[in-house]
């Protein structure tokens, strides 16, 4: 409960410090895409329930390009910013696994399915190890053999152990350690 509560009003004064910030940004996005500067795809939720996240666009939506700007935004993880309105609503955590696309979390057997009983995060042990992921995937011959085989698995046995371990403390060092990754990037 005290997680809930903490997510919530985090949530809240981060919307109300950055509201500003994600209004201009989103503005942005939809001059430099030439589409809606709101981009939104369907996860997985806790307990394998779909929803919408929500991001600033950084992609063409014809050529499925990244843009000059939208690289930026990737780079300082701004494009996430709201998702705070995903915390808000209760669709996500700050700290949990990072929510995937169907097809990876909803498909686990076995004790890998724990993850599912955790709300999905803005920030994970597994996405600090993994924050340049795209870069790692576009080194690749074949990016989606290598994110099946060596990168999601790797996130699997981050996010069980952060099920086994999960506490204030364990959050708190997890929030940290992003922005510090983060800013130092």
């Amino acid at each position: 409960m005290f997680k809930k509560w903490f997510d919530f009003l985090l949530a809240v004064s981060g919307l109300l410090v950055s509201g500003w910030l994600i209004l201009i940004l989103l503005l942005l996005a939809r001059i430099d895409t030439e589409g809606s500067g709101i981009f939104k795809q369907e996860r997985i939720g806790q307990f394998g329930q779909p929803f919408q996240i929500l991001k600033i666009r950084t992609m063409h939506p014809k050529s499925l390009k990244i843009s000059r700007f939208g690289r930026i935004l990737r780079s300082y993880k701004l494009d996430e910013l709201p998702q705070l309105l995903n915390i808000i609503k209760g669709d996500m955590s700050f700290v949990g696994p990072r929510p995937d696309v169907p097809g990876y979390y909803d498909l686990l057997e076995g004790e890998s399915r724990k993850i599912l009983d955790l709300k999905p995060g803005l920030c994970s042990r597994a996405a600090i190890k993994y924050i340049n992921e795209e870069e790692i995937l576009l080194s690749k011959e074949n990016p989606l053999q290598f994110n099946d085989e060596v990168i999601f698995p790797e996130k699997i046995k981050l996010n069980l152990e952060y099920y086994y371990k999960k506490s204030i403390q364990e959050d708190i060092s997890i929030l940290f350690q992003t922005l510090i990754k983060i800013i130092l990037k």
